[in-house]
This record gives C-alpha cells, sequence and structure tokens, in this order.
C-alpha cells in the first residue's frame, strides 16, 4: 500500500479537470473522444447490447428445444442462431468487455495518464459497430446467416449463401480491432507505468492483460488466413478445403483451432486477473503467491498453443498425435490449479465479507473448477471420441464461460462501479441477482450434462423423446436466467442515476492505485504528473 505521502502528492493530480464541462458537446465527444475512460465506458456498453442480443438468441435456441418436434423456428434458422449466437457473444459480448476493463483500468492500475494510441484506440471501438451489423444483417439475406456453426467448418460453409460473406468479412473487421486494442494494451503496460511500479509489482489484472494481448497478436492473423482461404474457396476456384478440388477439410479445422484453443484463454485471462483484485479486497489479505500466479498466467498461455487437437479427437488422428494432445491437455489444468489453490490459500483465514462482487468471484471459483473438471474428462480421448459432439461439450464449455468470464464481468462492474461512477449500487438488488443467476444457471447446464452422457447430439432443433425432460428443465432454466440479467441492468442503472454517494475508498482492503490514489468517482483526467511509487510497497 502506498505511503501518506506519496497518497497527498498523488491526490492533488485527481482533481481540476473539468475538461468535459467545456470540452465538445456529448456527441461529439461519443464520436471522436480519445480519452481512456469514454472508450471503456463505450466499450462495456455495447458489449452490455451485445449480451442481450446473444442472449435473445440463446433464448430462442431454447425455446425450439422445449419439446420434440418443430415448434418456433425452421431448422436451417435454428442452425442461423446457434452459429451467430456463439459468435456474438465472443466477439460481441465477451472480449469487447474485457477490453473495455482494460481501458477503463490499466492507466488507472500502472499511473498512466491514458492509453498508448489514444487515437487508435477510438478507432478500434467504432470498428466494432460495422462489423456487428454486417454480422447481424446476414440473418436478412437470401439464404440466410452461416449455419456452419461457430466453427464455420467447411463443407457446411463453402456451401451457405452471402451471409457466410459478411459473417466472414465482420470476423475480419473484429479481428482488426483486436490485433490494435492488443497493440494498444502492450505498449501502455511496457512504456507507460509510473516511476517504481515494476512489472512484478503490477496488479494481476494488468499482468494477466498483457499475456492475453499477446495470445490475441499471435492468434487472431491464423483466424484472418483460415477465413481468406475459405473465402478464395467460395469465390475465386482454390481448393484449399474443398475435397471434390483435392484440398481437406481437415486441414480448415487444424488452422481454426491453432486460433480457437488460444482463444479460449483469451476469454478467461482477463477475468483471472479481475478475480485476483476482487478476491484479495474481500479477504482482506494479499493474494498469496503472486508471482506463482503470474508464472501459471504465462505457463497457461504458452501450453494454450499446444494443446488444439484435442477439439479433433474424432477426425482419424494417429493415435501419437491423440496421445500427444490428450497429455498436453491434462498438464494445462496443472497452472490453472495452482491459480484455483492459491485463491482458495487467500480466502484461508482472512476476514471475508460477502458483498456482491465477492459472491461472484465465490461462484466463480465453484463453477469455473467443475468447467474444468469437464474439460478434464473430454481430454481423455476414448471418453471424448464418445462425448464428442454431444451435449455434455455444450455443458463444460458453457460452465467454463459463463461463470468464467461473464461472472467475473459482472463481479468486476459490481466492484468498481463505485469508483467509475462515485455511486453505490444496491446491494439487496445484487445479492438478488447473483442467487438468481446461480440457481438457474445450474438448473439450464447440468441437466446438459445428462443430455449429453445418455447421447443427445448437440446442434440439432428435434430430438427423440427420451431426451424431453432434461431439456425442458434446461429450457425452464434458461428464461429464468436470461429475465435474471435484468436486475443487473436496473442496478446498473439505477446506481448510475441515483445511487448513494460512495466512498474514495468503498473496498477498504482493495490497494491498486485506482483505490489509494484516486477519488471517487475518478476524474476525467487522471495521473498528468504519474505517481512516484519508488521506496513505497506499492499493491500487486
Amino acid at each position: 500500500m502506498a505511503s501518506a505521502t506519496t497518497h497527498d502528492h498523488a491526490h492533488g493530480h485527481g482533481h481540476g479537470h473539468d475538461h468535459d464541462h467545456h470540452g465538445p458537446g456529448p456527441w461529439t465527444r461519443i464520436f471522436t473522444t480519445t480519452n481512456h475512460k469514454d472508450i471503456g465506458s463505450m466499450y462495456l456498453w455495447f458489449s452490455l447490447l451485445m449480451f442481450f442480443v446473444g442472449g435473445a438468441m440463446a433464448l430462442l435456441i431454447r425455446a425450439e428445444l422445449f419439446q420434440p418436434g418443430l415448434q418456433v423456428v425452421q431448422p436451417e434458422v435454428f442452425n442461423s442462431l446457434t452459429t451467430v449466437h456463439a459468435l456474438v457473444m465472443i466477439f460481441g459480448a465477451v472480449m469487447p468487455a474485457f477490453v473495455g476493463f482494460a481501458n477503463w483500468l490499466i492507466p488507472l492500475q500502472i499511473g498512466a495518464a491514458d492509453m498508448a494510441f489514444p487515437r487508435m484506440n477510438n478507432w478500434s471501438f467504432w470498428l466494432m459497430i460495422p462489423a456487428t451489423i454486417l454480422l447481424m444483417a446476414s440473418f436478412f439475406v437470401p439464404g440466410g446467416a452461416a449455419a456452419s456453426g461457430w466453427t464455420l467448418y467447411p463443407p457446411l460453409s463453402t456451401q451457405g449463401g452471402i451471409g457466410v460473406d459478411m459473417t466472414i468479412m465482420a470476423i475480419h473487421i473484429l479481428g482488426a480491432s483486436s490485433i490494435m486494442g492488443s497493440i494498444n494494451i502492450i505498449t501502455t503496460i511496457l512504456n507507460m507505468r509510473a516511476p517504481g511500479m515494476t512489472l512484478m509489482r503490477m496488479p494481476m489484472f494488468v499482468w494477466t492483460w498483457l499475456i492475453t494481448a499477446y495470445l490475441i497478436i499471435a492468434v487472431m492473423p491464423v483466424l484472418a488466413g483460415c477465413i481468406t482461404m475459405l473465402l478464395t474457396d467460395r469465390h475465386f476456384g482454390t481448393s484449399f478445403f474443398n475435397a471434390a478440388g483435392g484440398g481437406d477439410p481437415t486441414m480448415f479445422m487444424h488452422i481454426f483451432w491453432f486460433f480457437g484453443h488460444p482463444e479460449v484463454y483469451i476469454l478467461i485471462l482477463p477475468a483471472f486477473g479481475i478475480m485476483s483484485q476482487i478476491i484479495p479486497a474481500f479477504a482482506r489479505k494479499p493474494l498469496f503467491g503472486y508471482a506463482s500466479m503470474v508464472y501459471a498466467t504465462a505457463s497457461i498461455a504458452i501450453l494454450s498453443f499446444i494443446v488444439w487437437g484435442h477439439h479433433m479427437f474424432t477426425v482419424g488422428m494417429p493415435a501419437a498425435g491423440q496421445l500427444f494432445f490428450m497429455y498436453a491437455t491434462m498438464l494445462i489444468a496443472v497452472p490453472t490449479g495452482v491459480k484455483i489453490f492459491n485463491w482458495i490459500a487467500t480466502m484461508w483465514r482472512g476476514s471475508i465479507s460477502f458483498e456482491t462482487p465477492m459472491l461472484f468471484a465465490i461462484g466463480f471459483l465453484c463453477m469455473f473448477t467443475l468447467g474444468g473438471f469437464s474439460g478434464l474428462v473430454l481430454s481423455i480421448v476414448p471418453v471424448d471420441i464418445t462425448l464428442h459432439n454431444t451435449y455434455y461439450v455444450v455443458a463444460h464449455f458453457h460452465y467454463v464461460l459463463f461463470p468464467g468470464a461473464i461472472w467475473a464481468l459482472m463481479a468486476g462492474v459490481y466492484f468498481w462501479l463505485p469508483k467509475w461512477t462515485g455511486r453505490m449500487y444496491n446491494e439487496t438488488l445484487g445479492k438478488w441477482h447473483f442467487w438468481l443467476s446461480a440457481i438457474s444457471f445450474n438448473v439450464t447446464f447440468f441437466p446438459q450434462h445428462f443430455l449429453g452422457l445418455a447421447g443427445m447430439p448437440r446442434r440439432i432443433p428435434d430430438y427423440a423423446l427420451q431426451f424431453a425432460e432434461w431439456n425442458m428443465i434446461s429450457t425452464i432454466g434458461a428464461f429464468a436466467l436470461g429475465f435474471s440479467q435484468l436486475l443487473f441492468v436496473y442496478n446498473v442503472f439505477s446506481c448510475i442515476r441515483s445511487g448513494e454517494k460512495a466512498k474514495e475508498r468503498q473496498w477498504d482492503s482493495a490497494d491498486s492505485l485506482e483505490w489509494t490514489h484516486l477519488p471517487s468517482p475518478v476524474p476525467y483526467h487522471t495521473f498528468e504528473t504519474p505517481p512516484d511509487l519508488r521506496g513505497t510497497n506499492a499493491a500487486h
């Protein structure tokens, strides 16, 4: 924690920043702003909107599966919904939300005035709008939206209509946005830290984003190459993946999953960073094993490049390949286990209080661990061959991604909202939101393990009668889960408009710079003079 003198010295730079009162008008500011807080907020609002768009698609999917037979949508529309739901949730909701957190928090946590490339920051946000419009508009063109699953496997993706081309274009633009955001984050972290903020004194959130940004730069071009080859197969007579012309659809899988598996960690590592800020604050103890957390995060990122084949155990891979990918996948559980151990050890004998952010953090810990275990089950080759493309896989990745990424984001919003807005959310409503989410999430996705073990295939609009009961329960849970998120929206809006005034240090044990050196709400411009942390015991 920084010393009192440093606190007072830096605090002075938090005031007198009324740039927004005599600056551009609100609309001009939205379009031209280069302020990291504005851009962070725009990312967060955009991702909230996309979360509900993707969620509406999920509810249509579950409504169709409420009972056997075709009720709500035609099979081809169902396939498009499953495809676009995933793309919207990954590229429209989760990734932009984490980038929003990065924009808001990284300059505050390292004592920087702004991001390294403010104009590129603005551009990387605005690229997302046309990309999302392209993706959503693909539902309304002849042939409909892409219906090949979010993985865009050929031959389904080589045969679709113009909707597939629109999807490819949208992914290209979103990928460019991600790469620009990552370059910005890496440059900011490596070059703009306050004096005395060494790499091993950075908050864990900053560390996880530094590593995530390198992952994005490494794998987004792979995805771009993959879908460009798909595009040339569709329109320019090449046969990369077209078996009729001597191409190999399996090669698409290899290239896609070389992007796809690190992408899973791109979606979860920033969540680990948020957890590593929240759990110590509410356990009122420093994070246990800070250095091992940093090394574990880096290990996960490195290992993520050598496990892509576990998505492909059923393609006719030789036994040596299956064994390699099986053992590599099991190995990646080790650094993840280190992290979970460290979080539990942080809470051990701590003075824990259970405010809403901590509830979501503990929920994250329990549910993400369960999802990790079902991932270990799927890493075993013979088991995976049996369960491949069943609802067991759907249950697994939703246990990882919904509590893993989305609950972490919600925990982060509840945690930093008092700092961002200067107002306090309604704690009772926050707790209701958590418990309703926790119960309905498990009612939705736990039965899907049973469906998968019983052999129900994924991505189908109709199914045999023996799967009816669990599907009905799952759908009821999904609607409860979807509507309970409205509590979150209401809580955030009412906090911004009329919440009680928050204390400057709302969580007394939160010890990163934004809590120790800045007032609440955070001023429009912060740290024009970086705080000098040399000789202080700066926070992790």
